[in-house]
């Protein structure tokens, strides 16, 4: 194990996030404009693809960090069969889930079960599929739906704070079920899909379209909210939930209910584009 890896066991990782949190939120000109052109410095932002190109002009890092791409910046597959990539980023793993675990890197995996907190809701999927995206701090924060659906609950579990960083992930054992999380349970026309929100060191919230920030506060126990009977229905390609700074979601289906294109390790993803094929 490498020793930056090693040394985030022994870190408080809640105290550095909710630091990043104050810092992330500050309207201070000095705080902001060091934060928003540090990443510029560092990641090939694209600032041509937002809808506010002006980094200066946000009133704090976190609305920079979380800016909204203009019209046309990105478009949903043509083809309304298709499953769509949820987000701009890489494809950290993808595949089959093999009798209720998910491959995360070599020599590590982890089960559903312990991925989204339920074993009763785990069972459908202990033999689908699975995709797991990484954005970094250059990316679009915000993620989409890669297939329509209605909202039936979200569990917040407690956990971690660990990077998500290619190289932590390749050390620390069971990275994505000790992480901090928000799991989104959906409804759709082929059964039920997952989409588990992924937080991270220094990602200072995770916030949905349907009741907003939701990390932090973090948790101390796992928090459920039943949201059947609500009708909070989403579209394919509308947008889901946000993170604010560089992190993970991962996409769980059902066996036998779609088939998911080839990525290679690593590969680049862009929102709206062809992830697979409802069968």
């Amino acid at each position: 194990m490498k020793l930056s890896s090693a040394a985030q066991y022994l870190l408080p990782h809640r105290m550095l996030s909710h630091l990043a949190h104050r810092l992330a939120y500050s309207k201070t000109p000095w705080i902001k404009h060091r934060f928003i052109h540090t990443i510029l410095a560092n990641f090939d932002v694209n600032l041509d693809e937002a809808a506010n190109p002006d980094p200066d002009s946000y009133e704090s890092f976190n609305a920079f960090f979380t800016r909204a791409l203009k019209p046309g910046a990105r478009i949903a597959d043509s083809n309304s069969q298709t499953l769509i990539l949820p987000a701009d980023g890489k494809v950290s793993q993808c595949g089959t889930i093999k009798q209720g675990r998910i491959f995360q890197a070599k020599g590590h995996d982890y089960t559903v079960a312990e991925l989204i907190g339920d074993a009763e809701l785990a069972k459908v999927y202990a033999d689908g599929a699975f995709m797991n995206i990484y954005l970094s701090p250059r990316d679009y924060h915000r993620v989409h739906m890669p297939w329509a659906g209605t909202l039936s609950e979200t569990l917040h579990v407690p956990g971690r704070l660990f990077s998500v960083s290619p190289g932590t992930v390749n050390d620390v054992p069971r990275l994505f079920a000790r992480n901090e999380r928000l799991v989104c349970h959906f409804d759709t026309d082929f059964g039920p899909m997952c989409s588990v929100m992924i937080g991270a060191m220094l990602v200072s919230g995770v916030q949905t379209v349907w009741n907003g920030v939701n990390i932090p506060e973090y948790a101390d126990r796992p928090k459920r909210i039943d949201f059947r009977g609500q009708n909070i229905r989403l579209e394919r390609f509308a947008e889901m939930a946000r993170f604010n700074y560089g992190s993970t979601v991962i996409l769980l289906f059902p066996e036998g209910k779609v088939q998911l294109d080839a990525f290679e390790h690593q590969a680049p993803t862009v929102l709206g584009q062809r992830m697979g094929t409802v069968i």
